[in-house]
């Protein structure tokens, strides 16, 4: 499944949740600054229908080699200094494939997908590989694409410049635009 940022669907419940998150205090996207601990949490999270993770200590190792060569990013939720949800993903270029997130809190990993649909609208950057076909997934806006569409659209991200990977606060307009720009 691959998610077009463009087509991200926001529901009313989870736009008051990502407005309530942006205005309160001690509430904070952040990027790269846990990645180690982000893993750790995706591989220790219990997963439905499954009786372990993919995410093993060789994975782990894996993923935090090409975090330190900056291929990979955790997008982290923070509330009150406590890591609350988050995810990682692989990067090249302006192609983008997600991992795996976890939550520790109510809708901690979907904050975090949507500060990444947001970085990545800021940023050019025209789809996540999701990876999964999910049916949560697909109820944000994520849907299977021809391989030779997908093969497409990763080279063309492929040979884009990568973004410096950040987060500012004023990338959520690209979601939450403020009311004075609404119609």
């Amino acid at each position: 499944m691959v998610l077009d940022v463009s087509e991200f669907r926001l529901h009313p419940s989870f736009r008051k949740t990502l407005q309530k998150f942006r205005k309160t205090a001690g509430c904070e996207i952040r990027i790269d600054s846990a990645f180690e601990q982000v893993i750790q949490a995706c591989s220790a999270g219990p997963r439905e229908g499954q009786a372990g993770t993919w995410i093993v200590s060789a994975m782990i190792a894996a993923y935090g080699n090409l975090h330190r060569t900056g291929l990979a990013h955790s997008v982290e939720t923070w509330v009150n200094g406590k890591l609350a949800g988050g995810l990682y993903c692989v990067a090249m270029g302006k192609s983008v494939f997600g991992e795996s997130m976890f939550s520790r809190s109510t809708d901690a990993s979907k904050i975090a997908l949507a500060a990444l649909v947001c970085f990545c609208r800021h940023h050019g950057i025209r789809q996540i590989d999701c990876q999964q076909n999910t049916r949560h997934l697909a109820s944000l806006g994520a849907r299977e694409i021809s391989r030779d569409l997908f093969s497409e659209q990763v080279a063309t991200g492929l040979a884009q410049m990568a973004p410096v990977w950040q987060f500012d606060p004023l990338y959520w307009r690209e979601l939450l635009p403020s009311k004075s720009t609404q119609t």
